[in-house]
């Protein structure tokens, strides 16, 4: 598990050379390209509005805990990739923000541009969205998938919360609206028809060499998850505003054989805030930092002390110069 989180992944996927009169390919060259040639491989992107469940069922099909998950919506602010490897296929899945109508801050824009790149580069494009939204509310977000000339499926989620004819009601109902090419229904909590989602998405991937390499499973280092982890600590355990108002920063990671020394930074908006986040006696940051450096350990494979500290950096979310720093390009 750690080799594969070691680094980010450059993007590799080079033919061989092109035969030519003064390089023909020899028949092992041959061989090797024509297998190449064969394999799958190509970009699925799941893009929906808030709290759809995007996190969850990239998840679920990749079978790894990749994408940070919470009950609140908006939990997502970066796209994630994460690969499910075979010998015959790689799948490049991308979890994207929710779609965010009207953007308020920097932030907000910034997270909606990876929105828009997913629609751009994708072979497969996943839209999802639960049983209780209506067709007609999503028509703005949906405006001209109708004309992408790739494969899109529209995949209704959280089939577990409803009656099987009100499913059936639904699914005529966005039939009518003639957008996807298929309506898939899934529960991605119980993982109810995952493999029927899967067996779409494989039949209509392009053939193409694997875009990263096979023994990878993210294009993420290990100080992204660390972050990621920390702030999901910071959604469950706060309510209102304030995992909102927060970001998480790995400001130092040291590697040694027994423990790996960690230090994160929170940044908030307001004092009342950090004090909300420290609580009586630093009990609530303590316990933030508990949960997370349990999941921590279990994701790099050894003992982790983990230091957290709070700052106070007004109107973070619209400081292009942190946002940068966060990696929000």
């Amino acid at each position: 598990m750690v080799a594969r989180w070691a680094h980010n992944p450059k993007v590799v996927g080079s033919s061989p050379a092109p035969a030519t009169k003064r390089n023909p390919l020899s028949i092992c060259q041959r061989i090797s390209h024509l297998i190449e040639f064969m394999h799958k491989s190509g970009f699925v992107n799941i893009l929906g509005r808030p709290n759809t469940g995007k996190s969850t069922l990239m998840n679920a099909l990749l079978g790894e805990r990749l994408s940070i998950v919470s009950p609140k919506a908006q939990t997502t602010r970066h796209r994630i990739i994460g690969l499910l490897n075979d010998d015959a296929y790689q799948i490049v899945f991308s979890d994207t923000p929710g779609i965010i109508l009207d953007p308020k801050y920097k932030l907000h824009h910034k997270m909606m541009r990876f929105v828009e790149t997913a629609f751009q580069d994708a072979d497969v494009l996943l839209f999802l969205a639960d049983v209780f939204e209506k067709s007609a509310d999503l028509k703005g977000i949906l405006a001209g998938a109708e004309k992408l000339k790739i494969p899109k499926a529209l995949i209704l989620n959280k089939i577990d919360l409803i009656k099987e004819e009100e499913l059936q009601n639904k699914i005529k109902e966005w039939q009518q609206e003639n957008i996807f090419d298929e309506i898939i229904s899934v529960s991605a909590l119980k993982k109810t028809n995952v493999d029927g989602l899967l067996e779409y998405i494989l039949k209509r991937l392009p053939e193409h060499p694997p875009y990263y390499p096979k023994e990878e499973l993210t294009d993420r280092n290990v100080r992204y998850f660390v972050s990621e982890i920390i702030r999901e600590k910071i959604f469950n355990n706060y309510r209102q505003e304030i995992p909102y108002s927060c970001e998480v920063a790995v400001t130092t990671y040291e590697e040694s054989t027994d423990i790996d020394r960690m230090r994160a930074e929170i940044f908030v908006e307001r004092d009342s805030q950090k004090a909300i986040l420290i609580g009586d006696k630093g009990s609530s940051l303590k316990k933030v930092g508990m949960e997370a450096r349990k999941d921590i350990e279990e994701l790099i494979g050894k003992k982790v002390y983990l230091e957290l500290f709070v700052k106070v950096k007004d109107n973070w979310k619209d400081d292009e110069r942190l946002l940068k720093s966060f990696g929000y390009e």
